[in-house]
C-alpha cells in the first residue's frame, strides 16, 4: 500500500520584532540631531518619533517625558566623548605619544565632524540653568570626563583645569565656525593642534 502523499503547508517567513531596547536606540539616534538643531523647547517629539519609525505614543511609553528623552540624549553625547577620549588615549599609549594632547586633538576632531555632539552639549549647558535633570546630567558628564582624563593623563588638578579650558575653547570656536574666518583672532584661537592641550 502506498502511503498518502505528505502535504506541506507553506510556512510564513519569520518576523523579527524590535525589542524595546532597539526602539530606544532608534529614538536616541533620531533625537540627537533634532535636539542639536532646535534645542529642548523647539524640538518636536513628533519629528523624533517619525525619524525613529514609531508613533509618538510609543515614544512616550519608552521615554515618559520629553525631559527624560533630552537627558538620555545628553548621556549619549557623554558616551561618545568617553569613547573618543578612551580610543585616543589607547592610541597614544601604543604609539608613545602624549595622551593629554592626543585626547584633546581627538575631541577637536569629534566636534568638528559631528556637530550634534557639540550642539547637544551647548543646549544642555544652557538648560542646566533651570532644568535640574539637565544640570545633573552635565555634572555627571564632567565628573566622568575628569575621572577619565585624570586616570589616563596623570595630570594635576591645575593641568586638568587648563585642559578642560582648551575643550571649552574648542566648543565656542567650532560653534561659531571661527575656522572659516581669516582674521588674526580666529587663526590664533582655532589653532587646536598647538599648545591648547599641553597645560
Amino acid at each position: 500500500m502506498v502511503p498518502p502523499a505528505a502535504t506541506s503547508t507553506p510556512t510564513k517567513p519569520s518576523r523579527t520584532l524590535s525589542t524595546a531596547e532597539e526602539r530606544r536606540e532608534a529614538i536616541l539616534t533620531a533625537a540627537m540631531p533634532v535636539f542639536a538643531e532646535k534645542g529642548y523647547h523647539a524640538a518636536p517629539t513628533t519629528e523624533i518619533a517619525k525619524g525613529a519609525g514609531i508613533s509618538q505614543a510609543y515614544l512616550f511609553r519608552l521615554f515618559p517625558t520629553k525631559e527624560e528623552l533630552f537627558v538620555a540624549v545628553i548621556e549619549r553625547s557623554r558616551e561618545r566623548m568617553i569613547e573618543t577620549f578612551t580610543e585616543a588615549a589607547d592610541r597614544a599609549d601604543a604609539e608613545g605619544l602624549d595622551p593629554t594632547e592626543q585626547m584633546g586633538i581627538a575631541y577637536g576632531d569629534l566636534v568638528g565632524s559631528d556637530r550634534d555632539v557639540l550642539l547637544v552639549q551647548l543646549h544642555a549647558q544652557a538648560m542646566s540653568g533651570f532644568m535640574p535633570a539637565a544640570r545633573k546630567a552635565m555634572r555627571d558628564c564632567f565628573a566622568a570626563l575628569y575621572a577619565l582624563a585624570a586616570e589616563r593623563t596623570g595630570g594635576s588638578p591645575e593641568e586638568l583645569k587648563l585642559w578642560f579650558a582648551g575643550g571649552m575653547l574648542i566648543n565656542v570656536m567650532t560653534a561659531i565656525n571661527a575656522e572659516q574666518v581669516d582674521q588674526p583672532w580666529a587663526r590664533a584661537l582655532t589653532d587646536f593642534d598647538g599648545d591648547c592641550f599641553n597645560g
